[in-house]
């Protein structure tokens, strides 16, 4: 006689993530590339960017070395971006899943962001290990404020990502808007520059920025001597709290519409 194993919601929850998890790893990496495309595309763009800001003149921006400078700017604005647009795009790829009465969008959504926070993780641990070859210096005077602020990033771009997750399932022409809206962060958010490079009385038109104020605290607490300014864990900590609840007050009101499109 067959045994009926009983489980509770949290444990179907889980397993679901982790069914749509291990298809994310599939569908993510069935190509030639696989993995070394994700290393390989965040690399080309550090080194090509360290470059170009060494012909500016010097080996260091206010006492990072370029190439660390670069490596926390580029390794921020992908979380960000592959984060978010994933997250979005997991509502139209999962959405034949959703008939199943165990699996539910925000299973999706965390399943696609757990995967791209995961594959950053391993660029940085690759990163680290280039470093050690090149005789770079490995800095981190502040682990817990460096994980602090990835891990604030990485909740700002799954909540942008539900939301437009979201609208697209009523407007599908937003997916065309959102990306239009991308495109200026990577000129926007400090990849390439510091917010001490300019005075402060830009500083209020750059600094509202989630990405840039990472990206700089980031870049502080692996330098302590790196004399960031006009950033703060408390700003980025409030937006990212603020984004959170609009994106699951937005799921919790509109989830079962949007499916049943």
């Amino acid at each position: 006689m067959a045994t009926i194993l009983k489980r509770n919601t949290f444990e179907v929850w889980r397993d679901v993530i982790f069914a749509l998890f291990i298809r994310e790893i599939r569908t993510g990496f069935n190509d030639k590339f696989g993995l070394s495309w994700a290393l390989l595309n965040p690399l080309t763009f550090i080194f090509a960017l360290s470059y170009l800001r060494s012909l500016m003149g010097g080996t260091d921006v206010h006492t990072i070395p370029i190439f660390v400078f670069m490596f926390y700017g580029m390794l921020f604005i992908q979380l960000f971006l592959t984060t978010m647009g994933k997250t979005a795009a997991s509502l139209k790829k999962n959405k034949a899943l959703f008939a199943f009465r165990q699996v539910q969008p925000i299973s999706a959504f965390l399943a696609s962001a757990l995967f791209e926070v995961i594959v950053k993780i391993i660029v940085v641990l690759v990163v680290f290990m280039l470093m050690y070859f090149m005789n770079i210096d490995i800095r981190i005077d502040d682990p817990l404020a460096l994980m602090a602020s990835f891990f604030l990033l990485s909740i700002v771009a799954i909540s942008v990502g539900i939301i437009f997750a979201i609208i697209e399932g009523f407007v599908k022409e937003i997916a065309r808007i959102r990306m239009m809206l991308t495109r200026p962060l990577f000129f926007i958010s400090g990849v390439f520059f510091s917010l001490q490079d300019f005075s402060k009385e830009i500083w209020p038109y750059l600094s509202w920025n989630p990405i840039l104020q990472a990206i700089e605290l980031a870049r502080g607490a692996a330098y302590n001597s790196y004399a960031y300014g006009g950033v703060s864990f408390g700003y980025l900590t409030a937006v990212t709290v603020s984004l959170l609840f609009i994106a699951l007050s937005v799921y919790t009101v509109c989830w079962k519409r949007v499916i049943s499109r």
